[in-house]
């Protein structure tokens, strides 16, 4: 049986598949107006581990993701300017060619840190009918209401909206920050916004309103409808998109189908940098590019990310990273000693403690505990063991494949490099011991100190 958090019933419950063997998954994707960053990477990641989880339990798994390419606000509101706006005039490309650049980057990053594709990845601009298609019906059915500046959701004709946060409009209200305008209420949201009088931007579209673009709540209600159907089984994001992006995207579901958008609702905490909060006015707002400037195996990123429960707020600092890097490296040592079954370890059962830690919530400390106890016992064979660590990372993700039973030749030239590294060490001549690791890393070769000594690998 499967465990899984449900934001909305603030519990874990036991997971039944709405179809029978099949599961319907919606991820928030990423905004395409500059590159994602650890933070993002690590709601891409724990949406994999859930996809692969319930993979490894049998199940069929459809999951959409969508590419957020227009209408998100810098204020992730309905106020200040479409994100691609702002790249555009930081960049002096065309949001086209920016969302391009950064959907490819996208895809890039996540292939690094072996994130497994959706079976979908619609993009918003290509979705604008089903948009106004479902403003259509949420208009006829009298939820919607006219500004100056767009078309609103009246979130005053629903009843039980902000059953996701918890938070009662009155209270949100009080605790608005802005003025509330044309709004009735604080917490109504734009469904369609007008393009600025004599303006023509270059992203916007005819309507029955008027020319303009969608609201960024809007086409994930749309493009899941879309792809998945209503209700479908569970959607995915960060803990920021609880109380704003996804009480919304359930207002919208209900006001045209009057069903809920998904029965279970996954959020993954935040992710901090040094204890504090992560910023681009901070300088710590992170991306993959940072990673490898570092020389830092990616997937070490990945391996961190595993360490902590995907509820619990995890703290990045340079020194954790490469102490992930350094576990992961021993990982990889340990999978070269090992004799290479036959197969992919697809068919193997899963060790129990394992499949008990993964299917409690996604518990990847304890199925990592599971997996180095795996390897610690000595009465298991090399063959068990490397068929336990192929099955295993069918859920992991971690590359091991790659490495299991392919021991690694390094070559005189390295060697020696390292005994003069290792010299170099005990002399404190840390400058050359430095140079000297460059130098092996540039042959293809990783120079890792542990408490038992230098290993060159």
């Amino acid at each position: 049986m499967i465990h899984l958090y449900n934001t909305l019933t603030r519990q874990e419950d036991d997971f039944q598949p709405i179809k029978p063997g099949h599961v319907g998954i919606y991820s928030c994707g990423p905004t395409v107006y500059g590159f994602a960053h650890i933070g993002n990477l690590r709601a891409f990641t724990i949406a994999d581990v859930l996809c692969r989880t319930l993979r490894a339990n049998g199940l069929e798994v459809k999951q959409v993701m969508n590419i957020t390419d227009v209408g998100h606000l810098v204020g992730d509101g309905d106020d200040g300017e479409d994100k691609m706006i702002v790249a555009m005039k930081r960049e002096g490309k065309s949001a086209w060619d920016i969302a391009k650049f950064y959907t490819d980057a996208f895809f890039h990053d996540v292939a690094l840190i072996n994130i497994v594709p959706a079976t979908e990845y619609p993009r918003a601009t290509e979705h604008i009918a089903e948009q106004i298609a479902m403003l259509k019906d949420l208009e006829k059915n009298g939820f919607t209401y006219r500004t100056s500046d767009g078309i609103y959701f009246d979130t005053s004709k629903l009843p039980d909206y902000g059953k996701l946060s918890r938070q009662k409009s009155e209270d949100k209200k009080a605790g608005a920050r802005v003025d509330l305008g044309e709004k009735k209420n604080a917490t109504d949201f734009a469904l369609w916004k007008f393009s600025p009088m004599n303006e023509k931007r270059e992203m916007e579209w005819d309507s029955p309103w008027g020319v303009g673009f969608p609201g960024w709540h809007l086409e994930c209600s749309a493009m899941s409808k879309k792809y998945l159907g209503v209700p479908f089984d569970i959607h995915t994001g960060g803990v920021d998109h609880i109380a704003v992006h996804h009480e919304n995207e359930i207002a919208q579901t209900q006001g045209v189908d009057g069903v809920l958008e998904a029965n279970v609702w996954m959020h993954n905490e935040f992710l901090t940098v040094d204890g504090g909060k992560m910023s681009k006015s901070l300088g710590n707002l992170y991306v993959m590019q940072d990673v490898r400037d570092h020389n830092i195996d990616p997937l070490a990123l990945r391996y961190l990310f595993l360490v902590a429960h995907y509820r619990t707020k995890l703290n990045f600092t340079w020194e954790a990273l490469e102490g992930a890097q350094n576990a992961l490296h021993k990982l990889y040592s340990i999978a070269r000693t090992l004799h290479l079954p036959e197969g992919d370890g697809a068919g193997v059962v899963l060790a129990g403690d394992f499949l008990t830690a993964i299917n409690n919530d996604l518990n990847t400390p304890q199925a990592l505990a599971a997996m180095w106890k795996i390897l610690d016992d000595a009465y298991l064979s090399t063959n068990d063991k490397a068929s336990q660590l192929l099955a295993m990372d069918q859920v992991l993700g971690l590359g091991l494949e790659s490495y299991i039973g392919k021991p690694i030749e390094v070559s005189g030239e390295v060697l020696e490099l390292g005994r003069q590294r290792e010299a170099a060490r005990q002399a404190k001549d840390w400058k050359k011991s430095d140079e000297l690791r460059d130098l092996i890393a540039s042959k293809g070769f990783t120079v890792e100190d542990t408490p038992e000594g230098q290993k060159v690998h």
